[in-house]
């Protein structure tokens, strides 16, 4: 079997996405820029491996020591955070960004870029700091993993799909000792 590979080409049908690829492709294959090769590489993913990430954690990376001048961009969905009370002036490019988090972006003296006026302004990524959100979700809490000579324990620590928690749910055969077997 073959190692697990990324995408070679996207899959989506949206018209804008499929321009965004062609504007960082063509310089990823002609100057070799790492920063053009791995937007590529994100655009080509699905959904839920661009999952969002709120201004709190792109305020959190963009400090004014580390972020000085320099554009957070964000292959995915920037979304708003109420529990962050200030947020600092952020120049952030993304595929979108939710109404709320626009707003407050503009009203701290940020600014919301697309990807085609990033093109223009840096071409090769040029200070720029890539970010994305993180991966984890409650989905997979619910899958196994897979089963080794070292480990057969597959299905222990998953979190099981039921109605409620409680003594008549799930608690019997497979879960106690004393009922069965223990999974």
């Amino acid at each position: 079997r073959g190692a697990h590979k990324a995408r070679p080409a996207r899959v989506s049908d949206i018209v804008s996405l499929k321009l965004l690829v062609k504007l960082s492709a063509s310089p990823a294959r002609r100057t070799g820029s790492d920063f053009c090769k791995t937007v590529t590489k994100r655009l080509f993913m699905s959904k839920t491996n661009k999952p969002p990430i709120s201004v709190s954690k792109i305020a959190k990376y963009m400090t004014p020591q580390e972020g000085k001048g320099k554009t957070a961009v964000i292959v995915g969905t920037v979304t708003d955070d109420i529990r962050l009370s200030e947020l600092p002036a952020l120049r952030v490019c993304a595929l979108r960004f939710t109404e709320g988090a626009r707003a407050r972006i503009v009203k701290a003296g940020g600014e919301c870029l697309t990807f085609d006026q990033l093109a223009l302004e840096a071409p090769k990524g040029s200070n720029c700091v890539l970010l994305r959100g993180s991966m984890n979700r409650e989905a997979l809490k619910h899958f196994g993993h897979r089963c080794t000579v070292k480990n057969l324990h597959t299905h222990d620590n998953v979190k099981p799909y039921v109605r409620s928690k409680g003594r008549k749910f799930e608690k019997a055969r497979g879960r106690r000792r004393s009922t069965g077997f223990k999974v």
